[in-house]
């Protein structure tokens, strides 16, 4: 699908998300579009994991490696174990306990995971954001949606709508604005090895491997 020639901006409530509004979210991605949408820490791009055109789109717009992680985002830990190999009891109970929340977690892919999504080491960032918003989405999309962090060249997250609507509107399909987030990005904790290993300490806090 081509970029719509009218990129919209919705504004969704994160208490209440409008059912209206998330279906349209979900048509765009089927289509295979790009969105920009809402998390528990800050913006992320996204794109529906069956559609490897918007794939592309996402690795193109963020100006990206494919050697580059990309996580993706669930709606429940059950979801899981269709995209993920080796997930441990211990780390299941973890995830149950933290998630939803503002964690990544690292496990090696399954073959249901696009090859296009996969890194050399063949996993996978599993993320399940506190945020209504993005819950639903993936709720109503049925499957998990490919994500990364909107960011600038230097690195900095874009957390303000407004500046998100002036830098990356006409790269983009929709934009939800949900208001200003955090600059502080999730915890990453590698666990396709067996044990829990902290890659970045960000908003999760990490106690629970303790």
């Amino acid at each position: 699908m081509a970029r719509h020639s009218n990129p919209v901006v919705y504004s969704i409530n994160e208490d209440n998300p409008q059912s209206r509004l998330i279906a349209k979210v979900v048509e765009v991605l089927e289509e295979g579009g790009v969105i920009i949408y809402p998390t528990d820490t800050v913006y992320a791009y996204g794109c529906d994991v069956n559609n490897r055109h918007g794939i592309e789109r996402l690795y193109s717009i963020k100006k990206i490696s494919r050697k580059k992680p990309l996580s993706f985002v669930f709606s429940d830990v059950a979801q899981l174990h269709e995209y993920v190999r080796n997930i441990s009891d211990h780390a299941f109970k973890v995830m149950k306990k933290v998630l939803p929340g503002p964690y990544t977690f690292i496990f090696k892919a399954s073959k249901l995971v696009p090859k296009i999504a996969i890194t050399n080491q063949k996993t996978i960032g599993v993320r399940i954001p506190e945020n209504n918003v993005a819950l639903e989405i993936v709720r109503a999309l049925g499957r998990p949606i490919i994500s990364t962090s909107v960011s600038t060249e230097e690195g900095e997250y874009v957390i303000e709508p407004l500046e998100l609507e002036k830098r990356h509107l006409n790269e983009v399909d929709l934009i939800i604005n949900c208001g200003g987030k955090i600059s502080t990005p999730s915890t990453i904790v590698d666990v396709s090895e067996g044990d829990f290993v902290v890659v970045r300490e960000g908003k999760g806090d990490i106690s629970f491997m303790e």
